[in-house]
């Protein structure tokens, strides 16, 4: 059986195709009465609007899109994008709004994915996580009249809206934390090297141990996997005067470390002090459990939602500033008494 069409309609309504279009994207030129009419006899012939048509007409996809320059492997097994994209789906679901996921190989291939979905109206806003220094996507969105939300930076980015969350001082809680308990060498497992929040978590690292006058402050880069994570933890408590405390910038990281620490007979929390920059049920059944930043991000990714969601409608872009996680002291932070202190 073929697709039905507009015409289809229009001669089972008995009007113009012009009066069903009208209609069918809610456009003045027709009577309530008929609107409703041809609505009727659209969705007794199963009629859906054509991509095609669409796009030339300038009517909705009821779809945002989200590109994702990360291993699929690392995103497979991290609880923070797992809860950011059901908080983003909870709330564009309720707004009949699909969420249109891709995992890319890098930033040109994401930027080709955003021209393309906007080249092809596949879209009606885009969602951009990991903000980059010097970013090229900011450019490249705005040209291309998007609107979009950025989860993450630090306030308003260009033109875009904003979903945010202050790292800096997320990351100075830890060590003000770990520096009362007596830690004067500490390390940092940090992410991507290029990533905003991953520069503004070190600098914190760095302007704390000059401020707290910390005997060693570093941070090691990693692509947040638990390979990465583990290699990095081996190095660091191979050194001849290794950390006492190490802070993670995923659980999955601090998990990987804290099985390395066990390996290399590192006691945790006597010998060694664990820190993860994300909370989840991974930290929370290790053992010993692991002290973690906690926060909503299931509620940041309807925040998220709810912002894109009121720039396609035509609102203003706006940033918001999420609340700074909060530290959850659990059993893998002690003062140092063992190796190294």
């Amino acid at each position: 059986m073929s697709r039905p069409t507009i015409a289809d309609i229009a001669a089972a309504a008995g009007v113009s195709k012009g009066a069903v279009s009208f209609a069918l994207n809610g456009r003045p030129g027709v009577s309530e009465q008929t609107r409703q009419r041809i609505l009727r006899i659209a969705a007794d012939l199963d009629w859906h609007p054509h991509s095609a048509a669409r796009a030339l007409s300038g009517a909705r996809t009821h779809a945002v899109g989200l590109a994702l320059a990360r291993p699929a492997r690392t995103l497979g097994i991290e609880p923070f994008f797992t809860q950011l994209l059901s908080g983003l789906q909870a709330t564009l679901s309720t707004h009949s709004v699909a969420l249109q996921l891709m995992i890319v190989e890098d930033t040109a291939a994401e930027i080709a994915t955003y021209r393309r979905w906007a080249g092809e109206h596949r879209v009606d806003g885009l969602v951009l996580v990991d903000l980059q220094a010097r970013d090229p996507r900011l450019d490249a969105v705005e040209a291309l009249k998007l609107p979009a939300v950025i989860v993450g930076g630090a306030g308003r980015v260009g033109e875009l809206s904003s979903v945010w969350v202050d790292d800096r001082e997320a990351m100075l809680s830890i060590v003000n934390y770990l520096a009362a308990l007596g830690h004067a060498r500490i390390a940092h497992v940090s992410g991507l090297p290029d990533l905003q929040h991953t520069r503004r978590r070190s600098r914190a690292l760095r302007d704390a141990a000059s401020k707290l006058q910390l005997a060693q402050a570093d941070s090691l880069p990693t692509d947040f996997s638990d390979a990465e994570g583990a290699a990095a933890t081996r190095a660091i408590l191979s050194a001849s005067e290794p950390p006492t405390a190490i802070v993670y910038d995923s659980d999955v990281m601090a998990v990987a470390g804290l099985g390395v620490a066990a390996e290399m007979g590192v006691a945790v929390p006597r010998e060694l002090s664990i820190v993860s920059f994300d909370d989840s049920t991974l930290t929370q059944v290790t053992h010993p459990a692991l002290t973690a930043l906690t926060r909503d991000t299931y509620a940041l990714g309807e925040r998220a939602a709810t912002e894109l969601l009121a720039v396609i409608d035509g609102d203003p872009t706006a940033n918001h500033q999420f609340p700074t996680p909060t530290l959850t002291v659990r059993e893998s932070t002690a003062p140092p008494t063992g190796r190294g202190h």
